[in-house]
């Protein structure tokens, strides 16, 4: 069959059958008596073995070991396809990605196009401070996309360059909220946290809702942030992991801040101071435990945070009874 024929039936081109033969890959058996190529059944049997083999990503090279070279191990091409096809698909998906995000941007001509370029590519720079003003820009410039904002959130370390993103969160209103709420179920306790902590920021009544599911996380640090964001938007929820914090001594000082400000009324107030009187634990180990419960009776109005000041001033520690009649000389003052 001559090379015309074989192009037809094939569908490889007369110009790759003749690199082949260059190549010593595919060399059709016979010449005709005017010298040109004759392809024989093996031949094109072997032009469709390497069309095969390159389609699935090999070079001309490999095709030619892989046909060629009876100690040739598949395997571990098909490994090194694999990863190579791996690496391609996260370029292209990263790229996809960007794309998505620059059309979600809502560009309205090339410069606006650019300036979205411009400030993805400062979010993925390994200057914090870069990071920063980009987060800082990203409201008053062309916005960048929330997904990207999110994403540079949940994966940042340094704390100055988070506090940016979260309040560019905040700007771009409730539409981070459903992005931050599959990081509140991230394997990674870090994204985790950064997640409650950004939503935490965002002034939306379907942030509140976010943080009440969160008090019930199998987290501690996702349930503490919680409860401090929700006590600082009077949500008596909070109350009880509040107190948690108190007794365990972390963020008790903001904890005991977050219950002042929910004790507003005679009922809530009398409610807390009640609930904290609960959690008053005895003996000297647990001491220190008692005198932070006595500092944040401080600003819990009403007879009952009184009584158990007064109580505490006969404490069996004087340095619990020290607070305690300390507050109380306060309380009277005011």
């Amino acid at each position: 069959m001559l090379i015309g024929d074989v192009a037809r039936r094939s569908g490889v081109s007369a110009r790759m059958l003749r690199h082949y033969d260059s190549l010593g890959l595919v060399r059709p058996t016979g010449r005709t008596v005017s010298g040109y190529r004759e392809y024989s059944g093996e031949d094109i049997r072997r032009i469709f073995h390497v069309e095969s083999l390159r389609s699935l990503g090999l070079s001309l090279r490999d095709v030619a070991r892989a046909l060629d070279d009876p100690g040739f191990r598949p395997s571990e091409l098909v490994d090194d396809l694999i990863r190579q096809t791996q690496e391609r698909i996260a370029v292209e998906t990263a790229l996809l990605t960007r794309l998505r995000r620059i059309g979600a941007a809502e560009p309205a001509d090339w410069e606006d196009v650019l300036q979205t370029v411009a400030l993805l590519h400062a979010l993925g720079s390994e200057s914090a401070g870069r990071r920063q003003r980009a987060a800082l820009s990203s409201a008053e410039q062309v916005p960048v996309p929330v997904e990207a904002l999110v994403e540079a959130a949940l994966s940042e370390t340094d704390p100055n360059v988070a506090g940016a993103l979260r309040w560019a969160m905040a700007q771009s209103g409730d539409g981070a909220l459903e992005l931050l709420a599959q990081g509140l179920t991230s394997p990674a306790a870090e994204v985790r946290e950064r997640a409650v902590r950004s939503i935490a920021e965002i002034p939306d009544e379907s942030a509140v809702a976010l943080l009440e599911g969160a008090l019930t996380s199998s987290d501690t640090t996702v349930r503490r942030h919680a409860a401090l964001a929700l006590g600082a938007r009077g949500v008596a929820d909070a109350v009880p992991t509040l107190i948690d914090m108190i007794v365990e001594g972390t963020n008790d000082v903001d904890a005991a801040d977050a219950l002042s400000a929910l004790a507003s009324s005679p009922e809530s107030a009398d409610r807390i101071a009640t609930l904290l009187v609960e959690r008053l634990p005895h003996g000297p180990v647990e001491s220190a435990a008692r005198r932070r419960l006595a500092q944040a009776f401080a600003d819990i109005p009403g007879t009952t945070a009184s009584r158990a000041l007064t109580d505490l001033s006969r404490d069996e520690d004087p340095a619990v009874a020290l607070t305690a009649a300390y507050i109380l000389t306060l309380r009277t003052a005011r």
